[in-house]
């Protein structure tokens, strides 16, 4: 039953993960060079929003995470893309971004004074090389599904162009609404590409120096957005060197107990093998209880059957390098996983204790 119901949300989830965001982008690149634009505001919005959310859940769907560059993982794991350390060092300018990029989306110029207005603009510029970073950051890694990542990024991107885009139009609006020789000095000024710039630039300069003042203070320095890509490791501005990954010896159920997504295999808790700390699902603690009860039952019988394990489940395990491919090995798992549970019900005494008891630490 599980592998059907895994399966039906698979189904749905990967449906919809990739009809909504391909439709969202087909109308965002329409009403940006449409003159007549259909819901732009709606289609911005459900784009950051359930943009957003997908994009969280895929990203936890293809990689797993687990600590900071200096912390010890499990092989399949990767470190955080951002340091955790110097991670508000990101965060405050894509704050900052999304505010100003919304300002544009929701406001009219007419109602905006200026320098709302160019900081708002210049808000997007910063919002817009943050994820232009991230996406770089997250290149080393990405690959089939998560490829997915990058249609999100692409669709800020268009959509910050238009809210630009619809502001200037406004302005310029409104020079051409004014008297003679307003419009003509600030219609100049506004139709100057280098004016325009040079206005954004000094916007964009002040919220720079706002945010450098705010990291000396806090004793961060002038690199710390920097930083807080590059004090990472496993990505591609990584400039740190991790410490040797945990390793899974043998039992490919262990791998899969802690490389696969937590919400598919379900790790219970940790557990002790062979002196080396795991991390323990249910499937792997009745897979072992199995076992168990056939080495103190049927000990020549287990002898074949570790024997034959040992032969071909660790090379298995040695494929088990992505949390698809635990995800995949663990729904694959599940009939077998009935099958000793049915068993170990029909024939021991007290099958949940001996489930519960897998793996704990005996000293």
């Amino acid at each position: 039953m599980d592998f059907f119901i895994m399966l039906i949300y698979g189904t749905i989830f990967y449906g919809i993960g990739v009809a909504i965001p391909l439709g969202l982008t087909v109308l965002n690149i329409y009403n940006l060079f449409s003159k007549k634009p259909i819901l732009p505001r709606v289609a911005a919005l459900a784009t950051l929003i359930v943009g957003g959310v997908l994009y969280l859940m895929l990203f936890g769907m293809e990689f797993s995470t687990a600590g900071d560059w200096y912390e010890q993982i499990y092989e399949m794991q990767l470190h955080y893309s951002i340091s955790s350390d110097f991670g508000w060092a990101a965060e405050v300018p894509a704050v900052l971004g999304l505010i100003g990029l919304l300002a544009l989306i929701f406001l009219d110029a007419r109602k905006m004074p200026p320098l709302v207005s160019a900081f708002s603009i210049a808000g997007v510029v910063l919002l817009n090389v943050f994820q232009i970073a991230l996406a770089i950051q997250l290149a080393k890694n990405i690959s089939g599904w998560a490829l997915m990542l990058y249609v999100y990024h692409a669709n800020v991107f268009i959509i910050s162009v238009s809210a630009v885009k619809k502001q200037i139009k406004q302005q310029l609006e409104i020079f051409e609404e004014q008297g003679s020789e307003d419009k003509s000095r600030l219609y100049r000024l506004m139709s100057s590409a280098a004016g325009y710039s040079a206005l954004v630039f000094l916007c964009l300069f002040f919220v720079i120096a706002v945010l450098e003042i705010i990291f000396i203070l806090t004793g961060e320095g002038a690199d710390a957005p920097i930083k807080a890509f590059k004090d990472t490791a496993d990505w591609t501005f990584s400039r740190q060197i991790p410490p040797p990954p945990k390793h899974y010896e043998g039992h490919y159920l262990c791998t899969v107990a802690a490389g696969g997504h937590k919400k598919i295999v379900k790790p219970l808790r940790y557990g002790t093998r062979h002196g080396a700390t795991i991390i323990v699902n249910r499937q792997l603690c009745i897979a072992n209880a199995f076992e168990d009860f056939i080495h103190e039952k049927l000990p020549k019988f287990h002898k074949l059957i570790r024997g034959a394990y040992d032969k071909y489940g660790y090379p298995i395990s040695k494929h088990i390098t992505t949390p698809r491919r635990a995800d995949a090995v663990y729904i694959l798992m599940k009939p077998l996983e009935w099958v000793f549970l049915i068993f170990l019900y029909m024939f021991d005494t007290k099958p949940e204790q001996r489930i519960s008891r897998q793996y704990l630490y005996r000293g």
